[in-house]
């Protein structure tokens, strides 16, 4: 089988090289001709663990190929996954126009029998305007199949999810089209992975649904946090009680300065403006997004805690992408709280394993260190905004020795408190 991926993003990047990965022949697209050179020439433009293995090992043996003529990728494939950005507008719809583009040129270029399937994450409704816009635009006359394979790809375990997921979900209302989707996705029958088959509309909704439903998950034990702070008892204690719980369970339940990244800010809002868009009122999910937004706020008041008026203090950050393993600085936390600290006049110098280069474009008027301690050396207080494992293990004595005082805002709990004021340090965390 044959299979054309249109956008070389996130998305589209690993989800070629994992489907290369089964055996499948693999053209990737994308009309950024510098990419497309790069990425031929073994350059990624993401950072994601294990990914450059995966596709230089499928470019040599020839299964995985990059080229910005959509036109002979599509007619040699037999399924073209649309994979391209539905960034947010201001009201918080995703922007469709580069997915309308790439629908476009698809159906020009469609010679026979296809199955296009939405990879992006769309609106409720995509798939039936799909098929429609297509079947505008052709210029042979052809029948073709339309289905919706939403990801769930996390971050930093991009390639652990896409070859062993929980699930795959198949959403077509056309049973030839949700054969072709079954043979493609054959070789997680082996590892009896479930398939989810179901109508184009749920699929779509399913993705929304989900991330929603994570981003409150996260919210509600950012909200216990505040609370244990109140209270005066550890929130790690309150969320491992819960977690036990199998209708809970443990996962997303590690409070911080509230989530980001590309997927579950993006998700929340667009979901309320599906709702909207079909009368329903959804309150938990904007009250998910608006508790998100005051998180964040509520950091600096901790970190004021410990310093006291900003204004000409020295702070080092360590952690700047929105979580571990991964550069990706979309809706990260730490902008709007090193923005908040700057605003109340603090300089920030600051440390992250990978995401520093491309945080220059978010946060270009601080400093830059070269690592984890050059980033503290005499800065009145640490703050720790993402949880890469590197940060887990500091000398904290050398640490310590760095500060110009011994005090640390540790905003993802990744220290035990009584350790932490045991070795002398004045120490916050989040709902402890």
């Amino acid at each position: 089988m044959h299979i054309a991926v249109i956008g070389t993003g996130y998305v589209g990047l690993v989800s070629g090289a994992c489907f290369a990965e089964f055996g499948i022949d693999v053209t990737c697209v994308d009309v950024d001709t510098v990419k497309v050179e790069n990425l031929n020439n073994g350059i990624i433009p993401i950072y994601e663990p294990g990914l450059d293995k995966i596709v230089e090992k499928n470019v040599a043996a020839g299964r995985l190929h990059f080229t910005t003529d959509i036109k002979s990728a599509v007619e040699q494939a037999l399924v073209v996954f649309l994979a391209v950005g539905t960034p947010p507008q201001a009201d918080g719809s995703p922007d469709m126009s580069y997915y309308r583009q790439a629908a476009k040129d698809v159906a020009e270029a469609i010679n026979g029998y296809k199955v296009l399937v939405t990879k992006s994450t769309v609106p409720v409704g995509t798939g039936e305007w799909l098929r429609n816009f297509v079947s505008e635009n052709l210029r042979v006359e052809t029948d073709f199949g339309v289905a919706s394979n939403p990801e769930f790809l996390r971050e930093g375990a991009a390639i652990e999810d896409f070859m062993r997921p929980d699930r795959v979900v198949v959403g077509s209302n056309e049973a030839r089209a949700i054969e072709v989707m079954k043979e493609l996705y054959r070789p997680l029958y082996l590892i009896e992975t479930p398939v989810v088959i179901t109508s184009l509309e749920a699929a779509e909704l399913i993705k929304y649904a989900a991330n929603a439903f994570l981003a409150t998950k996260i919210t509600f034990i950012n909200e216990i946090a505040n609370l244990c702070d109140a209270i005066g008892c550890d929130v790690h204690d309150v969320a491992r009680g819960m977690g036990m719980d199998n209708r809970i369970g443990r996962k997303f339940l590690h409070p911080g300065p509230g989530y980001g990244g590309s997927c579950f800010p993006k998700d929340t809002r667009a979901l309320t403006t599906v709702a909207d868009k079909f009368g329903v009122e959804t309150r938990i999910v904007d009250a998910v997004v608006e508790a998100n937004e005051r998180q964040r706020d509520a950091m600096i008041p901790k970190i004021e805690k410990l310093v006291g008026d900003l204004s000409g203090k020295k702070i080092g950050v360590l952690g700047l992408s929105f979580k571990p393993e991964t550069d990706d600085m979309r809706e990260s936390p730490a902008t709007d709280i090193i923005n908040a600290m700057v605003a109340r006049g603090a300089a920030v110098r600051a440390f992250d394993p990978v995401a520093m280069a491309e945080a220059k474009h978010y946060l270009p008027d601080i400093e830059y260190a070269v690592d984890e301690y050059d980033a503290i050396k005499g800065a009145d207080a640490l703050v720790i905004i993402t949880e890469w494992n590197q940060f887990r293990a500091l000398d904290m004595e050398k640490v310590k020795s760095l500060l110009a005082s011994p005090k640390v805002a540790d905003l993802r709990n990744i220290y035990e408190p009584s350790d932490m004021r045991e070795m002398g340090f004045e120490y916050v965390g989040v709902g402890r």
